[in-house]
């Protein structure tokens, strides 16, 4: 009788046989986030408590030197910086880096292009450029582009107004990160 022997099941012996896998890495799935966590009930408190603060002192601020238009692009800024505080959108350099670059576009513009849809539509697009090029992407300063480009501001009240309107919304998100326990900002530039 005959028998077969056995496979050796000892220590691989050729180089394909110790080469790793050659799956391609297209064929493993990626794993798709889920939702983010639920805040804690302290950080949800404090975080909107401070939003509310700094859009009604923006309100009050912007309502005084006539400039309410702020209002919109500031809140989203707000709503970043309170309630995604990691996110490099929400990082100081960003916020203020991102809207001043937005604006200045915005002025630009107008100034090829005059006042109206269209040049709004050119400010809020080359906006997300300037942006990425300077590294402080931050998407609600592309509707400051737009509100400078539809509404033609005074040049430097707008941009002091919206310097002074950015550092406040993150001296707001560095103290309620403070007082909730959150990290606040993660890098600076």
């Amino acid at each position: 009788m005959t028998t077969t022997p056995a496979p050796d099941t000892t220590l691989p012996t050729t180089a394909a046989e110790t080469a790793p896998s050659t799956v391609p890495a297209a064929a493993v799935a990626p794993r798709r986030p889920g939702p983010p966590p639920r805040p804690r009930p302290r950080v949800l408190l404090l975080s909107t408590a401070g939003s509310v603060a700094a859009l009604l002192l923006l309100v009050a601020v912007g309502t005084v030197l006539d400039q309410p238009l702020l209002i919109p692009p500031l809140a989203a800024s707000m709503a970043l910086v309170a309630g995604a505080p990691d996110l490099p959108l929400s990082q100081p350099c960003s916020v203020v880096g991102g809207q001043l670059l937005s604006a200045l576009t915005g002025f630009a513009v107008l100034t090829v292009a005059g006042p109206g849809l269209w040049g709004a539509a050119v400010a809020g697009g080359l906006a997300l450029g300037v942006m990425m090029l300077a590294r402080t992407p931050h998407s609600p300063a592309a509707a400051t582009a737009v509100i400078v480009a539809l509404t033609s501001p005074p040049f430097w009240s707008f941009l002091g107004l919206l310097a002074l309107a950015c550092l406040l919304l993150v001296a707001v998100g560095l103290a309620a990160a403070r007082v909730s326990g959150r990290t606040y900002p993660v890098y600076w530039f």
